[in-house]
């Protein structure tokens, strides 16, 4: 369980978050707000990279505050919204491998790790590939690889189908609904309202440093979603004007279109 008490913090004496209160396991939670409403400076202090000014941040019992990112990275793996910045090695093979070596993992442990990290995210037989020849898509997935391969409990995604293509972006929700699937905890930091109505059972919407709402997937569309410059995702306002109720996937909607007509 991840848990946050009273978090506030601030930049130069500019207080950007405030009084926040939340509180996660093993689902898939979407954190949304406008850009500057404190959505990255939040999940930064799930695993260490920022200290709260006042507040607790308990990651499994572990208070953020006493302990080093490296240690609590072993619980709460980060994939950052440029994948690249995480690449360091050569090969792909080294890329996933880094973290598990620097725990001390080597020989057929660390193979085996690498090898079950890159089929989880459907890169089996990119091992010699170097990370920078990859598309975007790809990159990201190996970013994902890199953290899993550290087997964290529990992953944070900052915004990661920006810029990519369809193609790239249906293989990397696929990915992100294989991880749920096997029991980890996902907490999603996006603008995509398309993909926070596909992929989340609940979503945490922080404005002006605030955490605003904190529910169903369902219920957060309902709200007024303009005023925390927001837009509902067409899909839904399809199936709203056709009278179908609440759809998450196109599937969806036709499914319930052909009963509508029958």
């Amino acid at each position: 369980m991840i848990e946050v008490r009273n978090l506030h913090f601030a930049y130069d004496g500019r207080e950007v978050l405030k009084g926040i209160d939340f509180a996660m396991g093993r689902e898939l939670v979407a954190l949304v707000g406008p850009n500057g409403s404190g959505k990255t400076t939040f999940a930064k202090h799930l695993n260490g990279l920022l200290k709260p000014v006042k507040g607790k941040v308990l990651v499994d019992g572990m208070d953020t505050k006493e302990h080093t990112v490296a240690e609590l990275s072993r619980v709460v793996g980060y994939v950052f919204q440029n994948p690249e910045h995480m690449f360091f090695e050569e090969t792909v093979f080294d890329e996933v491998a880094f973290g598990p070596r620097n725990l001390g993992i080597e020989g057929e442990e660390l193979r085996k790790r690498v090898e079950w990290a890159l089929k989880a995210v459907n890169m089996k037989g990119y091992e010699s590939r170097s990370p920078y020849s990859l598309s975007g898509g790809e990159k990201q997935r190996l970013a994902i690889a890199c953290i899993l391969a550290m087997k964290p409990k529990y992953l944070i995604l900052d915004e990661p189908t920006t810029g990519l293509d369809a193609r790239s972006e249906r293989s990397v929700v696929n990915v992100l609904k294989s991880l749920r699937e096997m029991g980890h905890g996902i907490l999603l930091i996006t603008h995509d309202m398309g993909l926070v109505l596909e992929l989340a059972e609940r979503v945490v919407l922080i404005h002006g440093g605030e955490k605003v709402f904190d529910g169903p997937v369902t219920d957060f569309f309902s709200l007024p979603l303009t005023n925390y410059g927001l837009s509902k995702p067409e899909l839904l306002n399809l199936a709203e004007e056709t009278g179908v109720g609440f759809v998450r996937t196109v599937e969806e909607l036709v499914g319930a279109l052909e009963v509508k007509l029958r």
